[in-house]
């Protein structure tokens, strides 16, 4: 069976369990600038830019997956939540996407196919995509309503890039996540579904959208309902909620979404909100 085949059949059976945070299973090994950095040649300082591990340190990387494995996930994201040009350009890594997203996939799938040699049981590779730092809907100066900082094509064409180098690592699935702009997420999917036509083998979509405050909406001011209508075309494999809320406020947005969706849900919270 294919991935999704696989995938579906389980999620009839029992509830699949994700894996969890990688900036905050980072953020514990107490990581120098020279560890992000490796013996790379790069001018501007790495500290925090935790994609880049997976060049630099990818026993780090290995050692997080494998922890997931361990505790019972089905299904690992690459380490890659940063991993376009627009997000690497404040790190002056642009230039390393590719390579940094093939490592990525590379390392999750060794983990994943370790996990199942042990013991049998499928696990999953989710190549992850974040929503970048810009906004395809809202200008960044309220002088100028109509300024954006970024295009469509432009977006859709880095987040084409990563998808590209994912596929080509081995992915199972390409998760759009975080989706604080519908518009954004628009684009992802998009390049999504152009990179899985031009690989020639399945790689379904799975999107998550974040809400970012107690009205239930994304920046972008859409419901979890009005997200689901505008990427139902992109006939993704799960839909659901990250981050954002703990998982008693993120509940009731999860059990609206699944009346309405015809599809997976997926959950992933936050383990609450940061203590201010």
């Amino acid at each position: 069976m294919s991935a999704e085949q696989t995938l579906r059949a389980l999620a009839a059976e029992k509830i699949l369990i994700f894996d969890g945070g990688y900036g905050t299973s980072i953020q514990k090994y107490g990581l120098t600038e020279a560890d992000y950095r490796g013996d790379l040649d790069l001018e501007k300082d790495q500290k925090g830019n935790n994609d880049l591990l997976c060049l630099t340190r990818p026993d780090i990387v290995e050692a997080i997956h494998t922890a997931y494995l361990d505790n019972g996930a089905d299904m690992i994201e690459t380490n890659t939540f940063s991993g376009t040009q627009i997000a690497m350009a404040d790190y002056g890594c642009e230039h390393l996407v590719r390579e940094l997203n093939i490592a990525a996939a590379h390392i999750a799938r060794k983990c994943c196919d370790a996990a199942t040699a042990r013991d049998g049981q499928p696990r999953f590779v989710a190549g992850s995509i974040g929503p970048t730092n810009k906004t395809l809907s809202i200008s960044p100066d309220v002088n100028d309503p109509a300024y954006r900082e970024v295009d469509y094509d432009t977006l859709k064409g880095h987040y084409r890039e990563q998808c590209d180098a994912l596929i080509e690592g081995g992915v199972d699935f390409l998760l759009v996540e975080t989706c604080f702009d519908t518009l954004n997420a628009k684009a992802a999917g998009m390049a999504a579904r152009e990179a899985e036509a031009a690989a020639g083998r399945e790689v379904p979509l799975m999107m998550s959208f974040t809400i970012t405050d107690m009205s239930g909406r994304n920046l972008s001011g859409h419901t979890i309902n009005a997200f689901w209508y505008s990427l139902r075309h992109l006939k993704p494999l799960t839909i659901g909620v990250n981050c954002a809320f703990g998982a008693d406020l993120l509940r009731p947005y999860l059990a609206e979404l699944s009346k309405n969706a015809d599809t997976l849900i997926l959950a992933y919270p936050n383990a609450g909100l940061p203590n201010e």
